[in-house]
């Protein structure tokens, strides 16, 4: 799968240099937005790669209710930094890949369903976070050679650069047979195994000029339609071992933060409190306008199970709802496009309970 990325960067780096329209300058008070990340941002990277169905999502019913067809996306309609860019008025922001026709001088998604902080992880079928980082370097050479290398460190140092990182490398080791999390000090090894390479790459995109960040911390991964139908009995019981490894990541990540903070000149974040902002919504659905917590997309228990318009061999029949707008999750792991909406509007302008100690809104208006 690499040989094949390089060879296709190698193609298509040239048609990088050139803006599919006359503008390659940004308004003067506009930021980009660049978004590296798993399936709750990927916008069509895995559309393609050489990767399995698990990891993809370009085939119906996925975005049915918004786009009227299969973008990639892993819900029935738009995705978090779809609706930051919307709040911020950007235009949707470009998944890197295929590469062609785009200025991207507005953004780029790197993101990529699976996709964890760990090369390790779902390797040969991702584009793991390092890849991302180094597709951004290419983005950042191609801008260069374009803007001239004033211009481009203005636009580097005006956007905000949002990541959705981690799941993935805890999802993993949960499955059945796997010793690599059996201890405490194991998981704690692990978890700053994890943070460890996510500040590498905040780190790395600081010193290309990056200032402003926004992340979302780890939701209760116990409490995912997918892991709740692993429970023995699926009554709706959450698998407590995972939700136990998001809540350690979440504290060292806020550690993490706080002290980049502390030692990066004008580095500033906002991050999003996801664990509770999704926790709350599956305690209490009907309180923020949903019907169910469970998926409306699936087979098995809660359609917990990833079957999802026939994404694992053996599992083609699913089943689906009416109307996702009612449930929570759109498929077995991801939010609907409803939930996604809600979700964004709490880091765009929520409170520093929720979203701190910045605010996506207060990072864009940042000069």
């Amino acid at each position: 799968m690499r040989s094949e990325f390089l060879i296709c960067f190698l193609i298509l780096f040239s048609s990088l240099l050139v803006p599919s329209h006359g503008h390659w300058g940004l308004p003067e008070k506009q930021a980009a937005l660049f978004i590296f990340g798993d399936s709750l941002f990927d916008a069509g990277n895995n559309n393609y790669i050489n990767t399995t169905t698990d990891f993809l999502a370009n085939f119906f019913p996925y975005g049915e209710t918004f786009f009227k067809y299969a973008t990639g996306r892993h819900s029935d309609g738009r995705l978090i930094p779809d609706f930051i860019a919307e709040y911020a008025k950007l235009p949707l922001i470009p998944t890197f890949l295929p590469s062609t026709s785009h200025e991207f001088t507005f953004g780029v998604n790197f993101a990529s369903a699976g996709a964890g902080a760990l090369v390790e992880t779902h390797k040969g079928f991702v584009i793991d976070l390092k890849s991302q980082l180094s597709y951004f370097k290419i983005v950042e050479k191609a801008l260069k050679q374009k803007l001239g290398d004033e211009r481009t460190k203005t636009l580097l140092s005006r956007a905000v650069y949002l990541f959705s990182i981690g799941s993935n490398d805890y999802i993993a080791p949960l499955l059945p047979n796997s010793t690599v999390l059996h201890s405490d000090d194991s998981r704690k090894q692990y978890v700053a195994m994890v943070i460890g390479n996510l500040t590498a790459a905040i780190e790395e995109v600081y010193e290309k000029g990056g200032r402003k960040f926004g992340f979302v911390n780890l939701c209760p991964l116990g409490c995912l339609p997918t892991t709740k139908a692993t429970v023995p009995g699926s009554t709706g019981s959450c698998l407590e071992d995972a939700s136990q490894l998001a809540r350690l990541h979440n504290k060292a990540l806020s550690e993490v933060l706080q002290e980049l903070e502390s030692h990066l000149k004008g580095f500033k974040y906002a991050n999003h409190d996801f664990y509770k902002s999704l926790d709350e919504r599956i305690n209490d659905p009907r309180r923020f306008g949903f019907e169910e917590s469970t998926a409306c997309c699936g087979s098995g228990p809660l359609r917990g199970i990833s079957s999802c318009g026939g994404k694992r061999p053996g599992l083609k029949d699913y089943e689906l709802c009416e109307d996702p707008d009612e449930y929570l999750f759109f498929d077995s792991v991801h939010p609907s496009e409803k939930a996604s909406k809600q979700i964004s509007g709490l880091m765009w302008s929520g409170t520093p309970d929720v979203t701190g100690p910045y605010n996506l809104k207060t990072l864009f208006e940042l000069k």
